[in-house]
């Protein structure tokens, strides 16, 4: 059946990028906990879908505090027309700007989400980034990617700027599942295989931080008996590096 066959097709995606990415997923939150340790902070960002993965990481049970959303302006699925977003993502510098507006600085450390790479926002914030010197993590899919042009006049993709890159094994156009009889795949990979991944990352930075002798500030669940008040004293402990309180 159709169901059961997404369903086969996700958990061996999710296999390959376990076996795949390892050394990418482990350089990846190095980086991370170098960026903690050394009293930087975290971001994250994606347009329309991608920024799902942004999402998965914030104020989440059992994810880092200190991953800050960078808000994709007018590209995320609360604006109307939906329609919209597909070209805002494309417009020359917006991803320069959107950065400027946020926090991120020098020895930061930036994850930035596209399954395509191809869209001018994600392309100019990877660009700005490494110019102010904060290191980005880009999470995208290679055979998308590399079966697409840039839509940037640098002819560059995110898989060509980021410091690390994870692929997260979605399939060229992402939809990974054949009806017969319809012409059109679907079933999407990316956001299941994406937010496995910034899970992953998540537990790699713990658990370097942890043999480090560093305690990480993990969220609990706010509906577990003292959620609140547990999340609460870490959060105002680590007031410094959460910016997303403001």
């Amino acid at each position: 059946m159709s169901y059961q066959e997404y369903f086969e097709t996700a958990a061996a995606a999710l296999q390959r990028v376990a076996e795949q990415e390892r050394e990418n997923i482990t350089r990846a939150a190095q980086l991370m906990a170098d960026a903690i340790v050394g009293g930087q902070s975290l971001y994250a960002f994606g347009a329309s879908h991608s920024f799902i993965l942004a999402e998965e990481m914030v104020y989440r049970t059992g994810g880092l505090m200190l991953v800050n959303p960078i808000y994709p302006h007018g590209m995320n699925l609360f604006v109307r027309p939906l329609t919209a977003t597909s070209r805002w993502e494309r417009i020359l510098g917006l991803g320069k700007e959107i950065l400027a507006s946020s926090t991120a600085k020098a020895g930061d450390v930036l994850i930035i989400a596209s399954t395509s790479g191809r869209n001018a926002v994600v392309i100019d914030m990877a660009m700005a980034a490494r110019e102010q010197g904060i290191q980005t993590i880009g999470i995208t899919s290679r055979a998308y990617s590399e079966g697409v042009s840039s839509r940037h006049p640098s002819g560059k993709k995110l898989l060509d700027l980021c410091d690390v890159v994870i692929d997260n094994g979605a399939p060229y156009g992402d939809a990974a599942v054949a009806i017969e009889g319809f012409p059109q795949r679907i079933g999407p990979l990316s956001s299941v295989t994406g937010c496995a991944i910034v899970n992953a990352l998540a537990v790699a930075v713990v658990e370097r931080l942890v043999k480090q002798g560093v305690t990480p500030p993990v969220f609990v669940s706010a509906n577990l008996d003292g959620g609140d008040e547990f999340n609460a004293r870490l959060l105002a402990e680590n007031r410094d590096r959460i910016h997303y309180l403001e």
